[in-house]
């Protein structure tokens, strides 16, 4: 019995500190808010709540954020606050974006800030982009800037230009700008284009423009096109334009829609127009229509 006391003693003994240990209270994590806001240089930081070292850090981000937006070239840049070798690398930034601006042809663009051998490359740069708008025909181009082979170049691009719109059919072509060469080459796609229209049956044929031979092949055009539209019916048949044989084969077509319109059954159907055969097929049309209607409705048992 005095052993088993003794024992559960010191278990008590050994174990109390351990209770006590899980049993105290964690201390809370200490609120870094107002630190964070001073490291970013947001508006709600309160600087008399840090400590020294806080302070250090806060001062180095501030200086390291400093740096940044004179790199950056932005307004809230404060170069009081640099030192000689920050002085050289901001200057040498905003020498490289001065440049940048220049090489790209920016109004932003201050050619007064570079050294001779960056003036040239970007005069040549602006001269380069100066002739690609004179050759596209931009409203840009400053034809005076021009060298006397690239003027040479323009002058034939620009010609070159409004061949194709003369040959095209363009309001804007200048024929006063075209050689003989291409004003015959001109007139000739004119004449064609003109030929074409007149083929089509077009409103703006001009046909005091066509050859001899260009008019007979218009009319027979017209003509085919003219027995085509009466085979099939269509509003803008000429009869009065057809030749004798044209006109019947046209009343052929005719009779054997018709036939078939009163087969089916349709509104343009002219049963005074059927020969005695004719409505004979139609009635037998109709009688078969009404026999398979007649089958359809029949129970299936019978």
């Amino acid at each position: 019995m005095e052993i088993s006391r003794a024992l559960i003693l010191a278990f008590f003994v050994l174990c109390g500190p351990v209770v006590h240990a899980q049993t105290k209270p964690k201390t809370p994590p200490v609120d870094r808010t107002n630190f964070d806001n001073c490291i970013k240089g947001l508006s709600g930081c309160d600087i008399s709540a840090l400590t020294s070292e806080d302070l250090t850090q806060v001062a180095a981000a501030s200086k390291k954020r400093n740096l940044d937006y004179c790199m950056d070239g932005s307004a809230l840049c404060d170069p009081t606050r640099l030192t000689s070798a920050e002085v050289q690398s901001v200057q040498s930034a905003h020498y490289r974006r001065n440049l940048e601006k220049c090489m790209t042809g920016s109004a932003l663009c201050d050619r007064l800030l570079l050294n001779d051998k960056d003036l040239k490359a970007v005069q040549s740069s602006w001269a380069q982009r100066n002739f690609d708008k004179c050759m596209n025909g931009s409203p840009t181009c400053d034809p005076l800037a021009l060298t006397k082979e690239q003027a040479a170049a323009v002058q034939t691009e620009a010609g070159r230009r409004n061949m194709e719109r003369c040959m095209s059919g363009s309001s804007v072509c200048d024929p006063v700008r075209l050689t003989p060469t291409d004003a015959a080459s001109v007139k000739a796609a004119f004449l064609r284009r003109n030929r074409d229209r007149c083929m089509d049956g077009s409103s703006t044929c001009d046909p005091l423009l066509l050859t001899h031979f260009e008019t007979k092949d218009v009319r027979l055009e017209l003509q085919r096109r003219n027995l085509s539209n009466c085979q099939n019916g269509l509003a803008n048949c000429d009869p009065l334009a057809l030749k004798d044989t044209d006109l019947n084969a046209a009343r052929t077509a005719f009779r054997e829609r018709n036939v078939e319109a009163c087969k089916r059954g349709l509104p343009a159907c002219d049963p005074s127009l059927l020969t005695g055969p004719e409505m004979a097929s139609v009635v037998a049309a109709f009688n078969d229509r009404r026999t398979r209607i007649m089958q359809m409705k029949k129970p299936a048992n019978q």
